[in-house]
């Protein structure tokens, strides 16, 4: 298929155009995440013929992703493909022309740099606060502009971040959320609120991309598709003391605080665990008298009930079934060692 015709109703748009497609086709941009916001914004910057994605994410596909995650299917589901490497070979059946880069990790102060070294653009497609201060100070510290975006229950919000420009993140809230606040986990998601919300990071993603800087949103910009409610808050300035972009304080960059085991929804623990490689044909063998167990090139999953343990090539963990910490060491402990 020649790109002229793919591309033709898109270049026939008047913000767009040839010189502008030539900008997306050469462009270089990183979705950190690949859930709900994540796979949609990719869906669509893929379609739109953005030259390479890089698609980081740790997570492994589920069957209670698929009614929102628009880059899955149900033999994704079955063998626990990790998400990254599903978007891949999902992009690659209706843009084959692009490159796309999987990159099955959790972002970390550790990897962030090679992880997003030569990207022009950051987008998120995450669920937590502490990756998204963390994408924050690396956007701030090298001017990479970066897009904020998330969704909950019926509610979205997006914030563009152009740093030197723009307010950032830390602007906007200097503190992460605090006490209880709701997730997909207990509020549950509407698949037109991602959508929304990935749509209109998308949007201001093209805009960036093709220098229409002018056009971009200056407003942290939130919704309720259920309620009808909107509303925007100035950031078209840098807050006076901001810890990133004023005092140049970049404490998520540096780790600080940033525990070895996370929580990570759905009544699971993650274990970070970067320098045990595992031989998935040899751990298969040494699990097999405790428990179900299957693998494929990727990701090891391991079933000693009422835990499911799913183990990557690296030696992260996704421990199922708890959210005591301590239950989830041991049994990585107890399991795949100390």
């Amino acid at each position: 298929m020649e790109l002229k015709e793919r591309y033709s109703r898109q270049v026939l748009f008047s913000g767009i155009g040839e010189e502008g497609q030539r900008r997306l086709e050469a462009a270089r941009v990183a979705i950190v995440g690949c859930g709900a916001t994540g796979s949609a914004v990719a869906s669509l910057l893929a379609r739109s013929g953005v030259g390479t994605l890089r698609i980081i994410d740790r997570d492994y596909v589920e069957p209670s992703n698929l009614h929102r995650q628009t880059l899955f299917d149900e033999a994704d589901a079955a063998e626990s493909l990790p998400k990254a490497v599903a978007a891949a070979k999902k992009i690659a059946t209706f843009n084959s022309q692009i490159v796309v880069e999987p990159e099955v990790a959790d972002l970390t102060p550790a990897n962030i740099e090679p992880l997003l070294e030569g990207m022009q653009l950051i987008l998120d497609g995450t669920d937590n606060f502490e990756t998204r201060y963390l994408v924050n100070d690396y956007s701030v510290k090298q001017g990479v502009p970066w897009i904020y975006a998330a969704a909950v229950a019926s509610y979205g919000v997006t914030l563009n971040v152009l740093p030197g420009k723009t307010a950032c993140l830390a602007c906007m809230f200097p503190d992460p959320p605090s006490g209880t606040f709701e997730t997909c986990e207990t509020a549950g998601i509407l698949n037109s609120a991602v959508n929304l919300v990935a749509s209109i990071e998308a949007s201001e993603a093209l805009k960036m991309i093709v220098g229409a800087e002018g056009m971009l949103r200056r407003t942290l910009l939130s919704f309720d598709v259920w309620r009808n409610e909107r509303a925007e808050v100035a950031a078209g300035t840098a807050r006076k003391g901001c810890r990133a972009c004023g005092e140049r304080e970049f404490i998520h960059l540096a780790g600080e605080g940033r525990p070895h085991i996370t929580l990570c929804g759905r009544n699971s623990v993650q274990i970070h665990e970067r320098h045990r490689p595992v031989d998935f044909s040899e751990m298969s063998v040494r699990l097999q008298p405790h428990g179900a167990v299957r693998h494929n090139d990727f990701v090891l999953k391991f079933w000693h009930e009422p835990y499911e343990m799913t183990l990557f090539p690296d030696g992260r963990a996704i421990i199922k079934g708890t959210t005591d910490t301590a239950v989830a060491r041991s049994l990585y402990a107890r399991y795949v060692g100390t």
